[in-house]
């Protein structure tokens, strides 16, 4: 299944790449070439072809890990891929993280304080994150933060004066710790900061109520008053047994909203300038080369399926009566 959608999305996108009202040859012979040269250019490129064919060939070459070649920084786009994916990795792991554990603590602590005030000030503060749009929250927080109060920088994975950590899994705050660095890995922590919470505040909302609804349903349930009177300890009664059979719906929302992270990180990384494969797209689409655009979002539903499969495995571990496949033994 995952190979047949990394197959429809190819082609799906390669469909609109063909209907944008540019040339890739006129674009990368330049605008001084004659139409001799962009039709020879043409030619080479294979763009004179049916668009059938273009397409075998396209997945030809993804047999061969060959992504295309960009016309704006004349590398393989494998080769950006490589270089950008993973500072874009590393803020959406590190946002995805920080989401997990304050959507659900939100979201507990709020089923447990019900109808109080502790309820009402998380509940109010979800609608209001989850009602303002990314690119509006990330202009405020870059103003306010970096612009007014200058708390945190504007943009960018570390300070225009300071190199980064030898590299080793091309994530700044893991690899800044491999080298011993604390200074360079508090730097990059700060730097990631603003972005991150501009990437996750909408989702920690959802998630929070979402996890109240489970949690107030669970802990009205008759095992719940049963495990109370046996005199189990409020916190394992909530923790590991209302919080547990209410993670269900939660572990579907957060593997839906992992794309979410993904598509928002354009968004973000634009406002930051966090260069990540968000702006490297961002890029590409404003240069009109479609062939990285391809290639992206390629990769980008790659991992999507993946941590989807992977959340997938972690059902059963939640509820024993389901098995891998999704079926109640």
């Amino acid at each position: 299944m995952a190979i047949f959608t990394l197959i429809g999305v190819t082609a799906l996108i390669f469909v609109m790449a063909q209907v944008i009202p540019a040339d890739p040859a006129r674009i990368a012979a330049g605008p001084g070439a004659g139409k001799a040269q962009v039709e020879a250019l043409r030619q080479a490129m294979g763009l004179d072809r049916p668009v059938p064919e273009q397409f075998l060939r396209y997945l030809s070459g993804l047999t061969r890990l060959d992504l295309g070649r960009s016309i704006r920084t004349q590398q393989p786009v494998l080769n950006d891929i490589v270089q950008f994916l993973p500072a874009s990795l590393e803020l959406i792991f590190f946002s995805f993280a920080i989401y997990i554990v304050l959507g659900l603590s939100l979201g507990v602590l709020a089923a447990v304080n019900h109808n109080n005030a502790v309820d009402l000030i998380i509940r109010v503060g979800s609608i209001v994150a989850f009602a303002v749009p990314i690119y509006v929250l990330g202009l405020w927080l870059q103003y306010g933060l970096y612009f007014q109060l200058d708390w945190f920088p504007g943009g960018g994975r570390l300070d225009i004066l300071t190199s980064p950590p030898p590299r080793v899994t091309g994530f700044y705050l893991i690899d800044s710790l491999w080298a011993g660095n604390l200074p360079l890995f508090f730097e990059a922590l700060h730097h990631i900061t603003l972005p991150a919470l501009t990437l996750l505040l909408g989702l920690i909302a959802v998630a929070t109520r979402l996890t109240r609804a489970g949690m107030l349903t669970e802990l009205r349930s008759k095992y719940i008053q049963v495990a109370r009177l046996k005199g189990l300890p409020e916190r394992t009664v909530i923790i590991k047994h209302a919080l547990r059979n209410s993670l269900i719906p939660v572990v579907t929302l957060m593997g839906l909203q992992f794309g979410y992270l993904i598509g928002g990180a354009v968004i973000v990384e634009t406002i930051f300038q966090w260069p990540g494969i968000g702006l490297y797209l961002f890029r590409a689409i404003s240069a009109l080369d479609y062939v990285p655009v391809i290639g992206v979002t390629l990769i980008v539903t790659f991992i999507f399926v993946t941590v989807n499969l992977l959340l997938d495995l972690i059902y059963p571990l939640l509820d024993p009566r389901i098995a891998v496949w999704g079926e109640r033994r």
